[in-house]
């Protein structure tokens, strides 16, 4: 049962996380700024995470592991709750969640590592990501429904809602005393510094970058063709089913034909997304645009994913020894990616047309898909060379 709060707080912020997507025009329009200054909402918020979970974790290391996520989550919830004013005030509302969040999920990840039986372990972990993966396709655009309905202040305290349903459970259900393992900072950098690993965050980054140039500002094409405010709701729905799927045939694919091809073929098959998107955007007629573009979202969502699921199962590989390190510096990667295309979209929008989005976050995704494939011709020659 204390999995599954967990997995609520993993909902909470998974669904914080990404309703920005589809909020971002009501919430220029309300506080009338440009939309790509708003954008800078998801970069703060990436950045922020990015950079502090890490240093977080080590700085609150002697914690005990119940108090620490109390902690996290309180912050989590105090900071939606604060999201409520000027457009400064937003912004350092949304670094607050991502301090909470930063916390929270790592920690939450070890804690159900800690308190399940060794042969539930891995149900107990894919029990906590499945909160994330549930908020794609349902909190969402669930949140964003409610946003545009009722104003996106409304899709905070919702958040903030979720959070102290998770934070009362973990309260009443998780015991004291569990084991703290985080790792050292020393320990971090040691393994960041390793060449495999590195060249694997690299991709992770430029993959995030070019996915989030394009999903952060995903509701201004939409309106462009002339989707209301609850077909955006039913794009982010199309969208974050998607991802769901991705994430199961990522994983299948990965044990059958191997991690790096997978990953190789869920980064060409966002290229092709999301350059067809632009092409979509540019030059079909907007009684076919609308249909085509939706069908496009789908299949960006099942890439990217499939891509993700994938690239998590080639860093273990890569370092079974010290996999629980790396996995926290991909966690790092992804959203310094996300930050990146916060403000690639920002600059896209500021000088370029809603256009322009997919084919220039496509160019990021044929940076990573490239260094994808130097990655794994280095692994395919390394047996080679040991024979030789």
């Amino acid at each position: 049962m204390s999995v599954l709060w967990l997995a609520t707080a993993a909902f909470a912020i998974g669904t914080e996380a990404f309703v920005i997507a589809g909020l971002l025009p009501v919430i220029a329009a309300d506080l009338q700024v440009s939309l790509a200054s708003t954008g800078q909402l998801v970069t703060v918020y990436a950045l922020t995470y990015a950079v502090g979970s890490p240093l977080l974790a080590v700085a609150f290391n002697n914690l005990d592991r119940r108090t620490l996520l109390a902690l996290a989550l309180s912050s989590f919830i105090a900071a939606n709750f604060l999201a409520a004013t000027t457009f400064l005030l937003l912004l350092i509302s949304r670094m607050l969640m991502a301090v909470g969040a930063g916390l929270c999920m790592p920690t939450a990840l070890a804690v159900s590592v800690a308190i399940a039986s060794p042969e539930r372990r891995g149900r107990a972990i894919a029990l906590v990501t499945s909160g994330l993966t549930v908020a794609t396709v349902v909190g969402v655009p669930f949140g964003t429904l409610i946003g545009n309905h009722l104003g996106w202040r409304a899709t905070f305290v919702m958040v903030a809602g979720l959070g102290a349903v998770a934070l009362l459970g973990l309260l009443f259900g998780l015991p004291r005393g569990l084991p703290r393992t985080t790792a050292t900072l020393g320990e971090r950098i040691a393994v960041a510094r390793r060449g495999a690993i590195l060249h694997a965050l690299a991709i992770t980054v430029l993959w995030a970058a070019g996915g989030f140039t394009v999903f952060a500002y995903l509701s201004v094409p939409l309106r462009v063709l002339g989707f209301g405010p609850t077909e955006i709701s039913l794009a982010l729905l199309i969208f974050g089913s998607a991802a769901a799927i991705g994430n199961l045939l990522g994983g299948a694919l990965a044990d059958r034909i191997g991690p790096i091809p997978t990953a190789a073929l869920g980064l060409t098959g966002m290229v092709l997304a999301l350059a067809l998107q632009s092409v979509t955007l540019k030059f079909v007629p907007p009684e076919l645009a609308r249909p085509l573009f939706l069908g496009l979202i789908f299949w960006q969502g099942l890439a990217a994913w499939a891509f993700y699921t994938a690239q998590v199962a080639s860093i273990v590989r890569i370092e079974p020894n010290v996999a629980t390190i790396a996995l926290s510096l991909n966690a790092s990667a992804l959203y310094l990616g996300i930050a990146i295309g916060g403000m690639a979209g920002a600059v896209v929008l500021s000088v370029m047309d809603p256009s322009d989005l997919g084919w220039t976050g496509g160019l990021s995704v044929v940076a990573a898909l490239a260094a994808l494939l130097v990655q794994g011709r280095q692994m395919w020659l390394k047996p080679l060379k040991i024979a030789g």
